[in-house]
């Protein structure tokens, strides 16, 4: 399904991933782009630039109410599902983040069917792995959730359920689907939501403030951080593609430990500051270890895709970011 001259609906499009999506879309000639939202978590500062483009249209909707998204979807050839609560929300408020990632999803993939969309792309996680171990991690890797924290297992299972969900709308209706694992998501015009991404915002804004960044714990907990635009030109990928049906990882394959992204912040800073090292009494924590080794192999041969900016890359481009936003 070619991209150009389609028509397209982000839920929960005012998002650090929606307003990226949005402007890949535009840039490969999308018709229209539809941004649903509800504005509970997303905010109008972050698809302020793309509302001067006239084939972007914003729409005040929630995925928890059906008539929203049937009136949303209509006429359009595919679906980016992207509205759903993080760790963070889903620890502050359970009972509306259960909701919101199983019955918001299963409305999305109800109102694609009655419009007769043709595919849809589901935003799932990493976080469906639980604590899974691998020396490489697979799309076919078990999920193991016993040994996380509650409100981790709640996200990924939440997760899981909507991969399944999706499977089932599949077998039962013809909707085509890819589910699209992320990895640790930050960049441009991030958020507050998500416990990883907080974590190189929190370093950068103590090393702007002159203050020695924070190393939790001894610091050899690691993450899989991709870049925004990486996951947008993912989510294009999974559209276009002649393949659906498919549950992929978007991630680098690179594991970086809280002690590397300290350091990479300082050095694109340009900060001769010495971190320092406390106990970590984070409440809520997303799943990690010392290894994860996320593998990406099965979206490079699918779908083409793979990660085109490094870490040190991302940062600089989202200190450059920073540095407009306060000044």
């Amino acid at each position: 399904m070619p991209v150009a001259g389609n028509t397209y609906l982000i839920t929960g499009g005012a998002s650090l991933i929606g307003s990226h999506l949005t402007d890949a879309l535009l840039e490969a000639g999308a018709a229209a782009v539809r941004l649903l939202d509800n504005f509970a978590l997303g905010t109008p500062d972050t698809i302020a630039h793309l509302l001067e483009d006239k084939r972007v249209t914003l729409i005040r909707g929630d995925i928890l109410r059906l008539s929203d998204l049937l009136d949303a979807s209509q006429g359009a050839d595919g679906i980016f599902a992207l509205a759903g609560f993080l760790t963070l929300p889903m620890f502050a408020n359970p009972a509306l983040g259960v909701q919101v990632n199983a019955v918001g999803l299963l409305n999305t993939l109800e109102a694609a069917r009655f419009a007769r969309v043709r595919r849809v792309v589901f935003s799932s996680s990493v976080a469906a792995y639980g604590n899974a171990e691998a020396e490489r991690l697979t799309e076919q890797a078990p999920t193991v959730t016993a040994t996380l924290s509650p409100v981790s297992a709640v996200y990924g299972v939440s997760k899981l359920f909507g991969e399944s969900l999706c499977r089932l709308y599949a077998q039962k209706y013809a909707l085509e689907f890819n589910a699209l694992r992320f990895a640790s998501v930050y960049g441009e015009r991030q958020h507050a939501r998500a416990v990883n991404a907080n974590f190189i915002a929190e370093t950068y804004e103590r090393v702007r403030q002159g203050t020695p960044p924070v190393i939790l714990g001894d610091g050899r907990e690691v993450h899989d951080y991709i870049h925004v635009t990486d996951i947008a030109a993912g989510c294009l990928a999974a559209m276009a593609s002649a393949q659906h049906g498919e549950v992929m990882n978007l991630a680098t394959g690179v594991d970086s430990s809280l002690t590397e992204v300290v350091h990479t912040v300082l050095r694109v800073c340009g900060s001769g500051l010495q971190p320092e090292y406390r106990a970590d009494a984070r409440a809520v924590r997303s799943a990690g270890g010392t290894h994860l080794g996320f593998s990406r192999a099965k979206a490079e041969a699918v779908i083409g895709w793979a990660p085109k900016v490094s870490l040190e890359d991302g940062i600089r481009r989202y200190v450059a970011w920073c540095e407009t936003q306060s000044g």
